[in-house]
Order: C-alpha cells, then sequence, then structure tokens
C-alpha cells in the first residue's frame, strides 16, 4: 500500500510531466500555425491528401463517414452529457464531471476562436462531403481529442491493471486517429489542420490536468 506523502510524490510528478507536455503541444501548435502559408506545409498537405484518397472505396468512404459523425458537435454533446449522467448520479464523480465539461466546452470555444484568427479556407480539391466554415484547426479532430482524452484520462485513474491502462489508451487513440483520418479522407481539411488541432487539444487538455488533477486525483469520490 502506497502512504500519503507516496501518493502525493506520485501526483506531484504526474501533474509536472502533465504541464511539461502541455508546453510542448503548445510548441508544436505554434510551429504549425507559423508554417501554414510556407511552401513545405502546402506541399505536405497536398501529398497526404492525394496518398489517403487514393485509398477510396465504397467501404471505406461509408466507415469514414461513421467516423466523422462520431466527431460532430451533436455527437460528442451526447456522449458527453450521458457520460457526465453516469459520473454525478451513477458514481458520485462529482469534480470529474466538472472537469470533463470544462475541458469539452473549453475546447470547442478554444477551436471557434483559433478558427476565426487563421480564417483559413478548406481545401477544394475531391471532396466526398461537403462542411461550411473554416478549416484550420479541424473541430473534429480538436472536439474528439479532447472528449475521448478526458476520457481516457478519468477511467485511467481507475483502472486497477496496467494491461487495461494500454488497452483503453490504444482504443481512445485510434478513436482520435480514425476521426482525424476521416476529415482528410473526406476532403474536408488539410491534414495540417487536423495535426494542429491535435497539438492544440493536447495543450488544452494536458493543461487542465495541470490545473485540476490535484482537485479531481487521489480520491475516487467527490
Amino acid at each position: 500500500m502506497l502512504t500519503g506523502t507516496m501518493k502525493d510524490k506520485q501526483l506531484k510528478k504526474r501533474l509536472s510531466l502533465a504541464f511539461i507536455l502541455s508546453v510542448v503541444f503548445a510548441v508544436l501548435f505554434g510551429l504549425i500555425a507559423l508554417s501554414l502559408r510556407r511552401e513545405w506545409i502546402a506541399s505536405f498537405d497536398l501529398s497526404v491528401i492525394r496518398q489517403v484518397q487514393s485509398w477510396e472505396s465504397p467501404g471505406l468512404t461509408h466507415l469514414m463517414e461513421s467516423l466523422s459523425w462520431i466527431g460532430t458537435a451533436k455527437v460528442v454533446i451526447v456522449i458527453a452529457v450521458v457520460i457526465m449522467l453516469v459520473l454525478y448520479f451513477g458514481l458520485g464523480h462529482r469534480r470529474e464531471l466538472i472537469f470533463l465539461a470544462s475541458v469539452t466546452v473549453g475546447d470547442y470555444l478554444l477551436n471557434e476562436m483559433i478558427k476565426h484568427f487563421f480564417k483559413r479556407e478548406r481545401p477544394n480539391l475531391h471532396r466526398i462531403i461537403e462542411e461550411t466554415g473554416y478549416s484550420f484547426p479541424s473541430g473534429h479532430s480538436m472536439v474528439s481529442f479532447a472528449l475521448y482524452g478526458s476520457l481516457a484520462y478519468l477511467l485511467w485513474k481507475h483502472m486497477g491493471t496496467w494491461l487495461g491502462r494500454v488497452i483503453l489508451l490504444g482504443l481512445a487513440a485510434l478513436l482520435i486517429a480514425g476521426i482525424g483520418l476521416s476529415r482528410i479522407y473526406l476532403g474536408v481539411h488539410y491534414p495540417s489542420d487536423v495535426i494542429g488541432g491535435y497539438f492544440a487539444s493536447g495543450c488544452w487538455l494536458t493543461l487542465a490536468i495541470w490545473f485540476g488533477g490535484k482537485w479531481t486525483g487521489g480520491r475516487k469520490k467527490a
């Protein structure tokens, strides 16, 4: 059994790591943002789009449309509300509920602010579906990273085995990556939109963990 002092030390290490990661994500996002008008990022975006869209088939298109649908605002809201109800009424984790709500809502607002700052137009190469609004950063990528990343973080603390934690992180990563890839495949985002969205949301989530980790950590019930 870990003593209170040992638990405090482990918590401080995790929170320090979260802060370091938030800085790393912020720097990486800044590099992507500063490179939007550079020739190399345009070349990168075009080559990745062509490669991903070369896989086009009816079955894959259906899968990508389904993944993209999972990342829509309506679906994310429904999933988030269901999780919050379970946290509040089923498990009594009121602080974790506030954490999840703050991360997801804050991430959505952050995405809107960044989009209107950069005002990047969407790609106009081969669109399988139509979307409106600005392109950078991908809202689907940001919100899915925030929601499923937050959920993985909250469940991680209650997982008793490393195998369970590895499976949890693997499933969350696959879902987040799949949603981002679907936006490129469907022709509504540049790869740099998706990557930039991951970096921005990663910064926001790890910063939230740093701020709220001591508040939500350490106890299974608030």
